[in-house]
């Protein structure tokens, strides 16, 4: 299996065609876009991490039943320095690269120079995003890579900075039902007061030829500052409601001082996160009209969280459900030199690993400060989490856990910010490779999975069946790779209801393990 994580990947630029067993829905006509890390050797030089890997975006387009694959390297500036030096010369999350000695000392103090002024990769391997008709490869940095969704060919780099104060942002905005895109994302240096940004791109931000960025149209809703100018919390994602931003400044925080000098101390940018245990958790609900903070403090204990699973507004509460971990090794476990052992070996040295843990938090809207120090305000009957009143007015959150090893979560997208019933995800156990996926109800707390032995599942995606009332009426879509050399890779399509497979699409090319991606429907990616 780990072989099968670090390997490096290759092209597919033509569609192949895919041998379909069982029969994939006729109205299931569109794109599915994948982003992934597939390539972790350039010439004699190798990555340190699984998160370092070049991007390759590949993609399964479903028309009449049949299913084509193709597959691209994101032609980055990154790539394309790296190719062309034939070794690795762009720094990525988990290594760090230096200039060769050999070179005269002035050139030596000016690459020094050129990387304290830190320029980040814009190797884009986390997710495909869309800003109003636009479809971009995406990381957490400054820089994004427009794609041409049906070629896969890259159409060009454009940066947030350009448009927007700041220096990163997230992989994973929310969508409304008109098309709009918020996000957010973190200005550290050169914009004034460290702050978080929410920002909004409307749905009709592309000009009809493509040639002008969506970005241009970018609206800031508003800015949070940071509890601390030195230890800004990461974020992966947030929660979005009918009304409301969720933010959840947890106490896994970026070092800005470690940052900024990581170059000269040797360490690579993944080192400069750290988890304090002993730190809380703050919950900042935003309305997204209006910008406007709700003032109360909500706080939780220390937790690390990537992904948001969904959130919603009910009876006077904001209803957010989130994947959490006690500590921050997820991140250690993607070390290649980790993924590379051998199972048994793998298993011995990760047995701490905090599982992950999906989780419910509710926030009251409608606080009474009169109420008795020590209450609990939540008077939903649904969940057992709870919101207590303190001594100096804050509100203590404690979660109602839904369940427990599951990542990469997904939703039918139609009950986004609103109140649901299911979501899907990866089964993550001995491994953070996930060797199966689940369907869990949250309202009977139970769970089904599929299973295959030695096949390991992407990101469950769901698509909806036309005019579907019923939150789980359509398909789940993953991709499957194997450590059998006799299974070839497949795309798996399930029914979303029941959990059985109804048809797989056998890809007649190596097919590299991904993260996350997005459905374009056929009369969207024209």
């Amino acid at each position: 299996m780990q072989s099968i994580i670090s390997r490096n990947g290759c092209e597919t630029p033509e569609p192949v065609k895919a041998e379909v067993k069982g029969s994939v829905p006729s109205w299931l006509q569109g794109t599915l876009l994948r982003n992934g890390p597939g390539l972790f050797s350039v010439g004699n030089s190798e990555y340190n991490h699984w998160f370092d890997g070049l991007s390759l975006i590949h993609s399964f387009t479903f028309s009449n039943g049949e299913v084509t694959y193709r597959s691209k390297f994101l032609k980055s500036d990154t790539y394309k320095r790296n190719i062309k030096a034939n070794k690795i010369v762009v720094s990525e999350f988990g290594t760090m690269i230096y200039p060769d000695p050999c070179k005269n000392i002035f050139s030596r103090a000016f690459t020094h120079l050129q990387n304290v002024i830190s320029d980040f990769t814009d190797n884009n391997l986390i997710n495909i995003i869309r800003y109003g008709q636009d479809y971009y490869a995406s990381s957490e940095v400054n820089y994004i890579n427009q794609i041409d969704p049906n070629t896969l060919e890259t159409i060009g780099r454009k940066n947030y900075r350009n448009h927007i104060a700041l220096n990163l942002a997230t992989a994973h905005p929310h969508y409304d039902e008109e098309g709009n895109t918020y996000n957010m994302g973190t200005a550290i240096i050169g914009f004034g007061q460290p702050k978080y940004m929410i920002f909004k791109v409307p749905a009709d931000a592309s000009d009809k030829n493509h040639k002008k960025s969506a970005l241009r149209k970018v609206q800031q809703i508003c800015s949070v500052p940071f509890r601390s100018s030195l230890f800004p919390s990461y974020f992966h994602s947030f929660g979005m409601t009918e009304n409301y931003i969720v933010f959840v400044e947890q106490p896994f925080k970026l070092d800005i001082v470690k940052l900024a000098t990581a170059y000269f101390r040797g360490v690579n940018w993944g080192g400069c996160l750290k988890f304090d245990q002993d730190d809380m958790t703050f919950f900042h609900i935003i309305n997204r009209k209006t910008g406007k903070e709700i003032s109360t403090c909500f706080h939780a204990d220390a937790l690390v969280v990537f992904h948001h699973i969904n959130a919603y507004e009910d009876d006077g509460h904001v209803v957010f459900d989130l994947i959490s971990y006690k500590d921050s090794n997820l991140y250690n476990m993607f070390y290649l030199e980790n993924i590379k052992k051998e199972t048994s070996n793998f298993i011995q040295s990760h047995k701490s690993f905090s599982p992950p843990s999906c989780q419910r938090f509710v926030i009251p809207l409608n606080i009474n400060k009169e109420f008795p120090r020590g209450s609990n305000l939540v008077t939903l009957t649904d969940t057992t989490a709870q919101a207590i009143l303190q001594e100096d007015g804050s509100i203590y959150c404690q979660p109602d856990t839904l369940f427990i090893g599951l990542e990469l979560p997904g939703i039918n997208y139609k009950f986004n910010a609103k109140k649901y019933r299911y979501f899907y995800g990866s089964r993550l156990e001995w491994s953070p490779h996930p060797n199966k996926i689940a369907k869990f109800d949250i309202v009977e707390r139970k769970h089904v999975e599929w299973v295959q032995k030695d096949c390991y599942p992407s990101e469950p995606v769901f698509v909806a069946s036309p005019g579907a009332v019923e939150e789980d009426d359509g398909v789940i879509l993953s991709s499957i790779v194997s450590a059998d050399p006799s299974i070839s890779p497949f795309m798996l399509v399930l029914d979303a209801k029941t959990f059985k497979e109804i048809a797989r699409a056998s890809i007649p090319t190596t097919v590299h393990m991904d993260l996350h991606g997005l459905f374009i429907p056929a009369a969207d990616s024209s």
